[in-house]
């Protein structure tokens, strides 16, 4: 690489940043839910464009270095977009299968109302350990407490809030996770290491949000709503077929997760599953979603791949089993493509190095070391709208400087994160945040102030690192380290 390249001083590097905050306000702004549908992804390439513009015209950044770091950060989300549009299939299928109205109306028969926040928060929590990803998580289980909830008379943002903290609870601590291997990797933590070092900031986070969540609940207003659920209870049992023998297929999923099954090939058995119970306990709905003259197979691939919708006599339920498939995840997919080219244009010119090289500057003792590397996790998952890249930039960013600070490396790994991996599903361009929106069908802005523990985890990190609790300097910074890791 040549040394003598010229980097875009921060500032400069701010203005592809501007120039997209400004296009996606009035994108959202005109265009509101339909942003989606194109104007965000125009926003979000044309900002490439000037990524690109400038780097070429004022830096001599050739366009092959643009071209090589687009396409590997596109390759990168490849199986993210895999598993995307096969939850699409999957939430589609395991709807007009009739597996989780059963979730729903066992569910509501067993979830107290008072409860229903925490306990779904834990569920999630406990599914998401075993899994090892919140995605596999909320397109599931989230799914069907989303539709009990709703049953219950809570606020979508509520529910969508205590899933998504339970989610990504278990997406942070889970060996499974790859988001947490990636982490310890990428800081050359031990993985056990640093899943144990960030329960230190992990439980107490998850415990202030379970309590939040069982204080709304106990002031839930369930009393109008038995009834109502008991209407709700009544319709779905006579729309579908309701029998234990649906939950063969969230507890051949379970088994599948727990034997540690990829996710890609646990989803696509789920579906198969899904499909064959669809056949065999709904045939007079998937003639429905097929319309006249339709047969049992045509219902089936349009529930995986297009839009459903399913009369009932109950509005809540009639838009609660709508669903849109494959197809329902394409403007997601086409999203993140485009915010995998603006992430790839930003780093390959530098302007994502300039910018978050300000931050360092700031670095001065052990508190502003971690809120340095806290507040350039969440920049980097603004800017890059992947959680992935933005994991592996802050990793190589801050590795020296915690080095030569003498910090161990498991105190970068958890704090990487406690800024990135739980943030990212608040941003509504990341990839996290896009889909989590898609598959719950709830706004980004709407959950976000109820995401507890996705809010709490970086200001908990931040407040450990003020008491400095199992926070230790090595008996000699490791000033010289870095180099002997070049091979």
């Amino acid at each position: 690489m040549d040394s003598t390249k010229k980097i875009p001083s921060p500032l400069v590097s701010l203005l592809p940043i501007a120039l997209l905050a400004g296009m996606l306000f009035a994108t959202i702004s005109t265009f509101g839910s339909d942003a989606l549908s194109g104007g965000s992804q125009i926003s979000l390439l044309v900002t490439t464009s000037c990524c690109v513009l400038i780097g070429m015209a004022f830096y001599r950044i050739p366009w092959k270095d643009f071209e090589l770091a687009i396409t590997n950060n596109i390759a990168g989300v490849a199986t993210a977009l895999l598993i995307l549009l096969i939850i699409g299939a999957l939430s589609g299928i395991w709807m007009v299968s009739g597996v989780v109205p059963t979730l729903i109306y066992y569910g509501m028969q067993i979830i107290h109302p008072d409860f229903f926040l925490a306990s779904t928060c834990l569920i999630c929590a406990l599914v998401s350990v075993m899994t090892g990803s919140s995605w596999t998580t909320i397109a599931t289980i989230g799914i069907a407490l989303m539709g009990i909830g709703k049953a219950q008379g809570f606020h979508e943002g509520w529910i969508a809030g205590a899933i998504i903290s339970g989610a990504y609870f278990g997406d942070k601590v889970s060996p499974l996770s790859d988001t947490t291997i990636l982490a310890s990797s990428v800081t050359d933590t031990p993985l056990f290491t640093h899943i144990r070092y960030m329960m230190i900031t992990t439980v107490p986070s998850l415990l202030i949000a379970v309590i939040l969540f069982t204080v709304m609940g106990l002031t839930h207003d369930g009393g109008s709503t038995a009834q109502e659920m008991n209407a709700f209870a009544a319709t779905l049992e006579g729309k579908f077929n309701i029998t234990p023998w649906l939950l063969l297929v969230p507890v051949v999923t379970g088994i599948l997760i727990a034997r540690k099954v990829p996710s890609v090939v646990t989803l696509a058995i789920s579906t198969v599953l899904a499909c064959v119970a669809a056949l065999i306990f709904q045939p007079d709905l998937l003639r429905e979603v097929a319309g006249e003259g339709g047969g049992l197979f045509k219902g089936t691939m349009m529930t995986c791949y297009g839009s459903t919708s399913l009369q009932t006599n109950n509005p809540i339920l009639t838009e609660l089993v709508a669903t849109r498939g494959m197809a329902g995840m394409m403007n997601t997919v086409w999203l993140i493509l485009c915010a995998m080219c603006f992430g790839g244009a930003m780093t390959a010119g530098g302007m994502l190095g300039s910018i978050t090289s300000v931050c360092v500057r700031f670095i001065k003792n052990r508190v502003s070391t971690v809120v340095s590397t806290v507040f350039s996790g969440l920049f980097l998952n603004i800017a890059t709208a992947d959680q992935y890249i933005s994991i592996i930039l802050l990793g190589n960013m801050f590795g020296d400087i915690y080095k030569r600070q003498g910090y161990e490396s498991r105190l970068l790994s958890r704090t990487t994160e406690d800024a990135v991996t739980v943030t990212s599903v608040l941003i509504p361009w990341n990839t996290c945040g896009l889909t989590q929106a898609t598959i719950l069908s709830v706004p980004t802005l709407t959950y976000l102030p109820f995401c507890f523990f996705n809010l709490i985890s970086p200001l908990m990190s931040i407040l450990v690192a003020a008491t400095g609790y199992k926070i230790v300097k090595t008996a000699s910074p490791a000033i010289g380290q870095s180099s002997n890791k070049k091979r």
